[in-house]
């Protein structure tokens, strides 16, 4: 196994960062400890799985009507780099925040053959900027 191979496991192993890759169809076809920390779902749970299992119901036509959009034309509205904050669903049921950057993944000709996402658990955090918003709102009544 060469170097750059080695590094990439090893990051992918490390991170606390979801590292979650899923194909044209929305498939998820690679799932890091990391995700299985976030989401609750073993790799095993969720490699095969379509997206829609961290994906809230509520959500779904609009997620799904993008992530065909970008698969179609190779470009998000949201561009590379970006970070994005949504909610997601774990196993559990609960409704988390998370925040992600989105890599494309074309093949040799540039077409699009899926999505990596970086993902971060933001929820405690959204809470305490709602909690100190509700305390600044009260304190300025």
């Amino acid at each position: 196994m060469n170097l750059s191979r080695l590094v990439a496991d090893a990051i992918l192993a490390a991170s606390a960062d979801a590292v979650v890759a899923s194909d044209s169809d929305g498939i998820i076809r690679l799932w890091n400890p990391g995700a299985e920390r976030i989401f609750g779902f073993s790799a095993a749970e969720a490699v095969g799985q379509s997206l829609d299992i961290i994906t809230p119901e509520r959500l779904r036509a609009r997620h799904w009507e993008g992530y065909r959009r970008t698969m179609a034309t190779g470009e998000s509205r949201y561009g590379e780099g970006a970070l994005l904050s949504v909610p997601a669903l774990h196993k559990d049921g609960r409704q988390l925040s998370v925040e992600f950057t989105i890599v494309p993944l074309k093949d040799e000709d540039g077409r699009m053959t899926g999505i990596v996402a970086v993902m971060r658990d933001a929820t405690v955090r959204f809470a305490e900027i709602k909690a100190l918003r509700a305390q600044v709102a009260q304190l300025s009544r």
